[in-house]
């Protein structure tokens, strides 16, 4: 149900970045949203956000390379951390959202999806879980750390 969850909701919200499905700004509205936030290219990072956001989504719902997709929302939702700032926690001025969703994704990637996931057909994946959600979260802090750092 967590798979799902937050699969889903990622999902969606990429599709409001790439798309404008949702009531979201598509790449023109996504892009001069993080152009004023300091993000270098605020088109091109509204695609990288949503493909980020939308695929990890997907993926985390259908338990398909769990940790990468998993990576993926962390990564997204790290960044979006930074974004909002810490200076409240509660929503909407807060950073709770952000912060369980990224929580989330972070213990599926640890824990894997479960026995109802594409997961459980590759035994790659299935048999090193441990190991591919540790990487996977290594990959996710240091892939939005240098995208924080480009950040001005």
């Amino acid at each position: 149900m967590l798979r799902l969850v937050i699969g889903l909701t990622m999902a969606a919200h990429g599709t409001q970045k790439l798309f404008g499905w949702f009531g979201g700004g598509g790449v023109s509205g996504t892009g001069q949203f993080l152009g004023t936030s300091g993000y270098p290219a605020g088109d091109t990072m509204a695609v990288i956000a949503g493909l980020s956001e939308t695929l990890g989504g997907l993926g985390l719902a259908a338990g398909l390379l769990t940790p990468l997709a998993a990576a993926a929302v962390l990564g997204t939702m790290l960044n979006a951390i930074a974004v909002h700032g810490t200076d409240a926690f509660f929503a909407h001025k807060g950073f709770e959202y952000e912060l369980i969703l990224a929580i989330g994704a972070a213990s599926l990637a640890l824990a894997g999806p479960g026995r109802i996931a594409v997961d459980h057909y590759l035994p790659a994946v299935r048999d090193h879980r441990l190991v591919y959600g540790v990487a996977a979260i290594a990959l996710a802090v240091v892939t939005a750390s240098i995208v924080l750092l480009v950040r001005s």
